[in-house]
C-alpha cells in the first residue's frame, strides 16, 4: 500500500517537474521536492523498491535541473 502512494507522489512530482524542464519555469523544481522526497520515504517504509527507486530517479533530475539553471531560472 504503502508503494502505491509513492507511486502516486512521484508520479504527481514528475508532472511539476516536466513542467519545469521548461525554460523560466524551472522553479516549479523547488515545489516538486516534497512531493518526491515524501514519496521516497514512503517508499523506503514499503517493502517494495520500485516506488523509491522511482522517486529517486525523477528527484535526481529535478536537482540537476535546479543546479544548470541556478537554483531559478
Amino acid at each position: 500500500m504503502l508503494n502505491i502512494f509513492s507511486w502516486l507522489f512521484g508520479l504527481v512530482g514528475l508532472v511539476i517537474v516536466i513542467l519545469g524542464l521548461i525554460p523560466f519555469i524551472g522553479i516549479l523544481n523547488w515545489l516538486a521536492l516534497p512531493f518526491l522526497v515524501i514519496g521516497a520515504i514512503l517508499g523506503f517504509l514499503s517493502s517494495s523498491t520500485s516506488g523509491r527507486t522511482f522517486c529517486i530517479i525523477v528527484l535526481i533530475v529535478s536537482v540537476i535541473r535546479l543546479f544548470l539553471g541556478g537554483g531559478i531560472l
